[in-house]
């Protein structure tokens, strides 16, 4: 009993502290339950209060770059599994083309009147639709236009010569940037 009793008084001074429930059961090995019971009217100061906050979103905090590890770890498993396919695949130019065409599907423009629109910012993305567009049909390479849609805080000189390296089209190709107007949402 004197052991229980002293365990209790143990769990009092630590949650005063501002440690949480389970991180009190594990010091002093009792289940979570009996801590909650014990220590359910307890008043906090305020410092234990802003520790346990301050926990909390250190809790929070790892939590999201263990989400986010997980998240990249999965896509190169993707990425590995996807280039194994393909690499044991053999594609031919029909394939090319079925492959640019779903490209198209989803990114680009379904106004035909104005020719072939592909919108994304993805530069690996517009890389592969480019080069599967380019090997898959016929094109003029000098009618190809770009029109980068920017902020204001872009450089619009080191955006096009980025832009013009990722898709082989000449600066000379690109017309006016539309610069975004700034929002300014809080």
């Amino acid at each position: 009993m004197k052991r229980l009793k002293e365990k209790y008084f143990n769990a009092v001074k630590l949650r005063k502290r501002g440690y949480f429930l389970d991180e009190i059961g594990k010091k002093l090995s009792i289940a979570k339950s009996t801590t909650s019971l014990w220590l359910r009217d307890i008043e906090l100061p305020p410092f234990a209060i802003e520790r346990l906050a301050n926990r909390g979103n250190l809790g929070r905090a790892k939590a999201q770059k263990t989400r986010e590890l997980r998240r990249k770890v999965f896509e190169q498993v993707l990425r590995d599994r996807s280039e194994k396919l393909i690499k044991n695949t053999s594609l031919t130019k029909n394939h090319y083309k079925i492959i640019c065409a779903l490209l198209f599907w989803c990114e680009g423009s379904k106004n035909t009147k104005s020719g072939v629109h592909f919108v994304n910012s993805d530069p690996s993305l517009v890389k592969t639709f480019l080069t599967l567009f380019r090997s898959s049909f016929k094109i003029d390479e000098k009618r190809l236009r770009i029109c980068l849609h920017l902020h204001e805080y872009h450089s619009t000189e080191k955006q096009i010569s980025f832009w013009s390296n990722i898709t082989d089209i000449p600066m000379r190709q690109f017309i006016k940037p539309y610069k975004k107007p700034h929002t300014e949402k809080e």
